[in-house]
């Protein structure tokens, strides 16, 4: 019994189900069947002799029917065994029902087409053939047996066999359509595996892809956003909702795409200094059309063009190391030596003129040669409520400042990562620049902390008069600059040394920025992420 039911649960549910409707048909057929006898009297119709042969054969058939269900319904026995005695027991019934009601001229005999039909069907092939074997037999014994025994004319072992071949060719066809519905079913389900594999792929392909992917259906409704796309608009939950209600900028470039006025790729200005290049690809999905939207971020674009930039800085700065400074060196020292033994005021200034000029030569090659520590930053975290006052008397000492001309106004400060070398390099240079275009009046350079979006920022702001307009867009360029012995590589340095830390650096004027102040220049830097620490919000002046 245990190998039964062990057999039995291997065998798929829907070919019990399919069992089930085969029964349940039987015992419809069945039903018709006795109430058609007990109707129309099946005595009167048949004889007395075999029309109580036709009424007892029906109600046998209809107790078997009805006791198919027991095991069916509890499994007794394997899934095969149970399909063969329906099919056999169909088979003795409907021939006897046959002969009963005249033999192959009453048709009753086509019923077990039916029954050929769904055993090969819900089977899936399996011994259909044997069935029709067994179905064409068991019809030539009765034909013959009413031959013998009932005078039926000898010329109908012709019908038989036509009944014969019949049941032959529909369990043929039954087998093969069942072969066909198997083949599919399979190909069915490993098309559903490979679905699942590829929605499986898809989705880690997504979540690892380092350019956002947001796909936006033909409602301009987001469907689906990967967690770059999530880090780049910061914004995680916008998954399901409308494009233009979540991204008011992004929509504006998607609906300039869809009315084809873009032409190539786009750029995406995003929070903190950072840009998007946008790509868009139409997806058609029968009538409607959706499109899959790409941000590459341009900070991997700028650091991989940042890796060949520093490769060939380290060539340069090695050879400058060697082939400019040792001669610049000499330079010096011999105009030192002139200097000593000249006593022409001419000559003097022309000495004076040489050494200045090789000064400035070798400040341009100390600032180079600082370039090449942009990708050995050592990050550690720190308060900025701790730091800036230190650095601040460190600077006012060094740089000879009036009491109260650096002042620091410390909003809702925190913890930021940034490599304590960098940022006092950084924050001295953008000191020492508004310093020398500020005022030098109380308050007229200021250093503020807060936060934006979630991210800490520490402003430096001067009272000068600010950035021409025409020099904005090449402030941070390397070697710009407008002061007559200025290097133009102080923000450059900056700016890269920021980005080495996971920072950004920009320029606004300082009437752009929440304040008092609305005239001068403010930089702004913003870190990495926030850390807010606990300290209480205080006015330092310097």
């Amino acid at each position: 019994m245990n190998a039964q039911i062990d057999n039995a649960d291997s065998t798929p549910a829907d070919f019990w189900r399919s069992l089930t409707y085969f029964n349940l048909y039987r015992l419809a057929l069945v039903s018709f069947i006795v109430v058609i006898a007990l109707l129309f009297d099946a005595r009167a119709l048949f004889g007395a002799e075999k029309g109580r042969l036709f009424l007892m054969t029906g109600w046998f058939y209809a107790v078997i029917v009805i006791l198919s269900f027991v095991p069916l319904r509890l499994r007794w026995l394997p899934f095969s065994w149970q399909l063969a005695l329906q099919v056999c027991s169909d088979i003795v019934a409907l021939t006897v029902l046959a002969y009963a009601s005249g033999g192959v001229q009453s048709s009753v005999g086509l019923l077990l087409m039916v029954s050929m039909a769904v055993a090969g069907i819900i089977s899936r092939g399996r011994i259909t053939l044997l069935f029709a074997a067994l179905a064409s037999i068991a019809a030539l014994l009765e034909h013959a047996y009413a031959v013998l025994y009932d005078d039926a004319p000898v010329v109908q072992y012709i019908q038989v066999g036509l009944l014969c071949v019949a049941f032959f060719a529909v369990a043929g066809l039954a087998h093969k359509l069942a072969q066909y519905a198997l083949d599919n079913q399979k190909l069915a389900q490993r098309r559903g595996r490979d679905l699942i594999g590829m929605a499986e792929a898809n989705r880690l392909v997504m979540r690892d892809m380092q350019d956002g992917v947001l796909v936006v259906d033909e409602h301009d409704k987001i469907v689906q956003m990967n967690p770059s796309a999530a880090h780049l608009l910061h914004n995680a939950g916008a998954a399901g909702s409308w494009l233009a209600s979540s991204f008011p900028l992004l929509y504006a470039q998607y609906a300039l795409w869809k009315n084809n006025a873009l032409s190539g790729r786009e750029t995406l200005q995003l929070d903190g200094g950072l840009q998007a290049r946008l790509r868009f690809v139409g997806v058609e999905r029968e009538a409607a059309q959706g499109a899959v939207i790409f941000l590459e971020d341009m900070q991997h674009v700028q650091a991989e063009a940042q890796q060949i930039k520093l490769a060939a800085l380290g060539r340069l700065t090695a050879n400058l190391a060697h082939e400019v400074r040792n001669p610049l060196s000499a330079i010096s020292y011999a105009t030192e030596l002139l200097q000593e033994e000249s006593g022409d005021a001419r000559q003097e200034r022309l000495l004076q003129l040489i050494r200045e000029n090789t000064q400035r030569i070798n400040r341009i090659i100390e600032d180079v040669m600082q370039l090449n520590r942009r990708d050995r930053a050592q990050p550690e975290t720190f308060d900025l409520a701790v730091l800036l006052p230190t650095f601040m008397d460190e600077f006012i000492q060094a740089e000879r400042v009036a009491p109260g001309v650096v002042v620091l106004q410390a909003g809702q400060a925190g913890m930021v990562t940034f490599d304590r070398g960098h940022f006092r390099q950084v924050l001295w240079n953008l000191c020492r620049n508004g310093l020398h275009y500020g005022h030098h009046l109380p308050g007229s350079l200021a250093l503020v902390t807060g936060v934006e979006r979630g991210r800490v920022t520490l402003e430096v702001r001067d009272d000068g008069p600010g950035i021409a307009v025409e020099h904005r867009s090449r402030l941070f360029e390397p070697f710009f600059t407008t002061a007559e012995q200025g290097t133009g590589l102080g923000l450059y340095i900056a700016k890269e040394l920021c980005e080495a830390n996971g920072a950004w650096l920009a320029y606004y004027d300082a009437e752009d920025r929440p304040g008092e102040r609305k005239s001068g220049a403010c930089f702004i830097i913003t870190f990495g992420e926030r850390r807010l620490g606990k300290r209480p919000v205080h006015q330092h002046g310097g």
